[in-house]
C-alpha cells in the first residue's frame, strides 16, 4: 500500500512548478516504522524528513537506500549534537539562538550545515518562525554565521483558512523568496506544502513539499 501511495503521488506531482523549478518530495516520517519508511523508499522516495531527534537516532541505521535526510521538526539546541553531519537539510531554523548554536556546533564538528529559515507566514502563536517582514533581516544575520549555508525559506500554511487566503499567503512567501534572490540570496528551495495543501503551494511557487499522510495514511499517535 505504501509503495502504491508513493507511485500515485509521484505521478500527481508535476515535474516543475510554474517557475520551471524541479519539485522535491520529502516524505514526512514522524511515527513511522523503519519498515514503512523503507517501503516508501522502494516506491521511489529519495528524501525523508524527521520531526523528532529520538526517532531520527533510533531508526537512522535501519533506513536503506541512502535517502537524503531532512530534519523538519522543532529543534531544541541541546539536541543538535545528535544530528550534526547526518542531516542534509534543516528546515526549521526558526529563531536566532538556534542558528547561533547550530553554527557553533557545526564549526566544532568541522561540518557545513545546510538550513532553511522558517517563516511564520500566518503569524500563528502556535508556530515558530520569523515574521515575514523580518525575513530579510533574519537572512542577513543568519547567513553571516560560520558553517551555515542558507538554502532557502520554509513555511507552514494555517489549517483554518479558506483557499483564497491560503493562496495569498503562499504567494507572499514566493514573492519574498524572489525578492531575496534578487538581492543575492541564491536560494535553492522554498519548502511549503503538506498532504492537505501541497497542490496549492506548488501552483504558487513552492519547489519542496513535505508529505506524510498521503504516503503512510493517518498517523497512530497511540503507538
Amino acid at each position: 500500500m505504501i509503495e502504491e501511495n508513493v507511485k500515485k503521488l509521484l505521478k500527481e506531482i508535476p515535474e516543475t512548478n510554474p517557475f520551471g523549478e524541479k519539485i522535491t518530495l520529502v516524505a514526512a516520517v514522524k511515527l513511522q516504522t523503519a519498515d514503512s519508511i523503507n517501503c516508501a523508499i522502494c516506491g521511489g522516495i529519495t528524501d525523508i524528513g524527521d520531526n523528532h531527534v529520538q526517532e531520527f537516532r533510533d531508526k537512522f541505521d535501519q533506513i536503506f537506500g541512502n535517502p537524503r535526510r531532512h530534519f523538519i521538526g522543532h529543534l531544541q539546541t541541546n539536541k543538535i549534537k545528535y544530528l550534526l553531519g547526518k542531516v542534509d537539510l534543516y528546515h526549521s531554523v526558526d529563531r536566532y539562538n538556534l542558528a547561533e548554536e547550530l553554527s557553533k556546533k557545526s564549526v566544532q564538528a568541522g561540518v557545513i550545515s545546510n538550513i532553511l529559515i522558517q517563516i511564520n507566514i500566518g503569524n500563528e502563536e502556535t508556530k515558530g518562525g520569523f515574521p515575514l517582514e523580518e525575513a530579510e533581516k533574519a537572512y542577513k544575520k543568519i547567513s553571516a554565521l560560520p558553517a551555515l549555508n542558507v538554502e532557502g525559506l520554509m513555511a507552514m500554511l494555517p489549517f483554518d483558512c479558506d483557499e483564497a487566503r491560503l493562496r495569498c499567503l503562499a504567494k507572499a512567501m514566493r514573492e519574498k523568496n524572489d525578492e531575496l534572490n534578487a538581492k543575492g540570496a541564491n536560494f535553492k528551495y522554498l519548502s511549503m506544502g503538506m498532504s492537505g495543501d501541497w497542490k496549492l503551494c506548488v501552483e504558487e511557487g513552492s519547489n519542496m513539499i513535505r508529505v506524510g499522510t498521503a504516503i503512510f495514511g493517518e498517523r497512530n499517535y497511540n503507538k
